[in-house]
Formats: C-alpha cells, sequence, structure tokens
C-alpha cells in the first residue's frame, strides 16, 4: 500500500472561520435547523455504533448553538430505541434561535445537567459546548464536566469536546476527555493542537454542507499531510543526473562535535539531494573521514573558510547550527550564509547564538529561502524579550508571528509541529511517535528539509515533507529508535509515498 491518494487535502477552520462557513451555508439557502439537522444525525450515527441495541445514552445539552445538536441526537437515537436521558446545563426557555427549534422536537423529559445520571450511562454524548467558547468554565458546568469525566463512561463529544478551545486546543480551566469526537464541517486547530488533540480521542469529521468553501477563501491552516505538498514534491526523470538533484552543504562543529551534522548529512542524501559535502573545521577533518564515505568532505575554518566554500554556486543548499557551538563564530557564519543567498536550514546552535540578538535576524531571510527549526526551549530564547511573538497562548499563532518577524519559515518542533511561513500558511503536524523523542532527532529533520530544498522544492513545502517524512520514518522504526536510525527509513517511506 501507497500513501498516494489517501488524503485530500485538509483545511483547518478557526472558530471565527467555522462561524463564517456557517453563515455562507444559510445565506446560500440551507436553513440553520438543517444544519443542525444534518450534525445531530451524523453524531446520533456514531453513537449507536459504540453501544449496544438498547444501551443507555445521556445526552448532555449546553446553552447554546451546540446543545441544539444535542436535542436532534436525543430525538433520533432515542427514535432508534434507545434509553435516552437528556440533561440540560440551563433553563430550557433560554434556548434561542435554532436551538429552541430542535428543542420543541424533543418529546422527552429533560433534567438538569447536574442532576445526570452519570455514572448509569453505558454512553455520555457531550454536546454542552462547540466552538464559540472563549471563556473559563466554572459553577455549574465546571462541576458538569468534572463529573462526566470521574464517571470514566465512553464519551462522544459533539464538533469539539466540550471546555477545549477550537484554536488553540487549550482547555478553558476544565474539559471533557472524549472517547470519540464528531467535527462538523472540517478539524479545527485545537483537535490537532496539544493538549486538544488527547481529550478528543478518535476524530471523524461530519460533512454537511456548511459552504467551507467560502471560509476557505481565506483560510490558510492546514493539517500536514502529503496532498498540502505532493505536487512539488521531487521526482527524478529518467534522464536526471546528480548535479539536477542539488548539492547540499552541512557545517559540521568541531573535532568532539562532529556527529550532529554527519546525521543531518545523511539524512539530506536518503531524501534525494544529488550531492551532499560536509564542511569541516580542520581539526576534525580526521574524525570525519573515518566516518564519511557517500558523503564528500571539505576544509573550512571559519567564517572566512565558510565564504571560500560558498563562491561554488553549485553548493545550493545549507545547513547550519547542529553541535556548532554557541559563540559569536557561528552568528558570523549565519551571515555569511545569509549573504551567499542560498536555501538555509538553520538548527540548534545557529538559533541559540542570536539569544537576545533576534533583532539581527529582523526580515534578514527575506533574500533566500530559510527554514530554522527550534524545539520549544530553542523558541523561547530565540525570541526572548519579544512578547508579542511570545505571550499568545496558542502555539499556532506564535509560530505564525515568528515566521511573518524573520521572513522566514519557522518549523516549531513537537508532537504537535507547526510550520508556519510568512505569508501566513501555517500547517499542523499529527504523525509523530514519541519514539522520536531521542538526541540527534532533529539533525536528522534540518537535513531532510535541505535535501528537499536543494532539489529544488520551496521552502514552506520542503519543511512540511521533510517533518511528516521524518515522523512517517520513526513510526516506521518504533521502539529502540536512535538518530541513526532515521535516515535508513526514509527509503521505505519514500517507496510507499511515491508509489
Amino acid at each position: 500500500m501507497h500513501f498516494q491518494g489517501m488524503w485530500e487535502k485538509e483545511l483547518l477552520l478557526s472558530a471565527e472561520e467555522t462561524r463564517r462557513a456557517d453563515a455562507g451555508a444559510i445565506e446560500g439557502g440551507t436553513p440553520g435547523i438543517e444544519l443542525m439537522a444534518r450534525a445531530g444525525r451524523a453524531v446520533a450515527d456514531a453513537a449507536v455504533k459504540m453501544v449496544p441495541a438498547g444501551a443507555r445514552i445521556l445526552v448532555l445539552a449546553g446553552p447554546g448553538q451546540n446543545g441544539g445538536d444535542g436535542f436532534v441526537v436525543a430525538t433520533r437515537v432515542a427514535n432508534a430505541g434507545f434509553d435516552v436521558t437528556l440533561a440540560l446545563l440551563g433553563e430550557r426557555e433560554r434556548l434561542r434561535g435554532d436551538a429552541a427549534i430542535a428543542a420543541t422536537r424533543w418529546d422527552g423529559t429533560t433534567i438538569p445537567a447536574e442532576d445526570a445520571p452519570f455514572t448509569d450511562a453505558d454512553l455520555i454524548v457531550d454536546a454542552l459546548f462547540g466552538t464559540g467558547l472563549s471563556r473559563g468554565l466554572e459553577g455549574i458546568a465546571h462541576t458538569v464536566i468534572e463529573r462526566v469525566n470521574a464517571a470514566r463512561r465512553p464519551v462522544l463529544a459533539v464538533d469539539l469536546p466540550s471546555g477545549i478551545d477550537a484554536d488553540t486546543g487549550l482547555p478553558h480551566g476544565i474539559a471533557v476527555r472524549a472517547t470519540r469526537t464528531v467535527t462538523i464541517g472540517t478539524r479545527k486547530p485545537g483537535l490537532l493542537l496539544l493538549p486538544g488533540r488527547d481529550y478528543a480521542g478518535v476524530v471523524e469529521v461530519a460533512d454537511i454542507g456548511t459552504g467551507a468553501e467560502i471560509a476557505a477563501s481565506h483560510a490558510k491552516t492546514f493539517a500536514n499531510h502529503p496532498p498540502l505538498w505532493f505536487t512539488g514534491f521531487p521526482k527524478p526523470a529518467h534522464a536526471s543526473h546528480k548535479y539536477d538533484r542539488g548539492h547540499a552543504l552541512v557545517v559540521s562543529g568541531g573535532a568532539v562535535r562532529t556527529g550532529a551534522a554527519r546525521m543531518a548529512a545523511r539524512a539530506a542524501l536518503r531524501i534525494g539531494a544529488g550531492l551532499v559535502t560536509l564542511a569541516s573545521p580542520p581539526e576534525a577533518l580526521g574524525v570525519n573521514a573515518a566516518h564519511l564515505t557517500a558523503i564528500m568532505l571539505r576544509g573550512c575554518d571559519g567564517p572566512e573558510g565558510l565564504a571560500e566554500i560558498l563562491k561554488d554556486h553549485r553548493f545550493n543548499a545549507l545547513v547550519m547550527g547542529p553541535a556548532l557551538g554557541v559563540h559569536a563564530g557561528t552568528r558570523a557564519m549565519v551571515m555569511v550564509a545569509l549573504q551567499a543567498r542560498r536555501s538555509l536550514v538553520l538548527d540548534a546552535d545557529a538559533l541559540t547564538s542570536f539569544e537576545g540578538l533576534v533583532t539581527e535576524l529582523h526580515q534578514a531571510f527575506r533574500s533566500a529561502p530559510t527554514v530554522i527549526t527550534p524545539h520549544s526551549g530553542e523558541f523561547a530564547r530565540l525570541f526572548s524579550g519579544h512578547p508579542d511573538i511570545l505571550d499568545p497562548p496558542s502555539k499556532l499563532e506564535r509560530v505564525r508571528r515568528a515566521a511573518a518577524y524573520l521572513g522566514a519559515v519557522v518549523v516549531h518542533k513537537g508532537a504537535d509541529t507547526v510550520i508556519a511561513a510568512p505569508d501566513g500558511r501555517a500547517a499542523i503536524n499529527e504523525n509523530a511517535t514519541p519514539y522520536l523523542a531521542t538526541a540527534g532527532s532533529g539533525d536528522s529533520l534540518c537535513g531532510m528539509i535541505a535535501g528537499l530544498m536543494a532539489q529544488g522544492m520551496p521552502a514552506f513545502e520542503a519543511a512540511c515533507a521533510g517533518v511528516w517524512i521524518h515522523a512517517e520514518a520513526g513510526a516506521s522504526f518504533g521502539p529502540g529508535l536512535i538518530a541513526e536510525d532515521l535516515p535508513e527509513q526514509v527509503p521505505g517511506v519514500l517507496r510507499k509515498l511515491l508509489g
């Protein structure tokens, strides 16, 4: 089996974009109550698959439109012969709009949410709060969610687990821990970002015809799947030769700090760069030569040596940072690379060397395609003193602001890696494995991204592809993974990807 055709390009809509999509569908002639009926039908269909016939289903309905979905679900599963209890948070008389209409179609009893028989239910349907929630939960709402989680019953969430922010994935003080979530229209960023992804359980999307294409014309957030970047993925032609596939240059650290650069270089070669050269300080030439075969070796004595190497324009992609050292010399080498205007990937020490000095890099990368790949600590150090970038609660927003500030693609690594471009496009990755949490894993990633850029792939697409392939390589190896294993898993991933 190969990966082609497994997904379509997947757009992620924020809470506001979702609201616009719903409004567009209604303006296009679909009544809001019909959209609610479609959503409720999809959730009800999922609910009856989770429990045996005649099971006890507790539906928790909230005070807004998500609660209206709950009334639709309760009506449908009751008509299908299930033992349904509907518990409402708030007063029925205060329901408005389509939620009020849906409530009139429920002919069973309604009890207060705080009196619900949580532990007696075989399934709890969470229709308390949806994408519109923007405040901390307290009082009865907080208590009800506490009791849902304490009941340890299967939970099916409507749109997203109540309490999870649709945009950030963060809980508003407390949130429902769902077994499964049926999200409406499209997935939201908060269902991929952590910790929201962990609260949501298994997620399925219910397409109810909400006019997502209207919002899509303005939206720029995607799930990082191959259709996002596969069109531009390098595929060698029959007549291709190694010089057509680019020449990546990886800068090595000193004699006792060479391994990280070699891993990056091997990853660049494995992912398809035609040639890869390691630029080594004189004192490390012997160490590197003893370990290299297909990767070439050049002496490089500081910034001046790098400038001399880069006079050869066949070096079209450059990796700097892995174990390079945190000092002024590293900063000087970054500046040499910027002046050479080559595709550039910066990681690790190349970023930390600019702690407190990031203003020197403000918009500096617009002259050449650049990707930076910080983990959380490196991101915080690089942007220290810039609360406008560090303070937003959303990881997605922080990375977008960083990319716009630098004029570079930013890959904020983690279990929910976010990739953002200066033009506002962003992707959230979700195929990572915890086995990637091992020393040197990031070095392999920056080599993969540089290898793709050497082959002519644009920076944002190369970063997205590199992150996805890196994660897939880690998952294919599994337990016992060390960083040296990652480049060796790449050919298998590529075979499946390319078919």
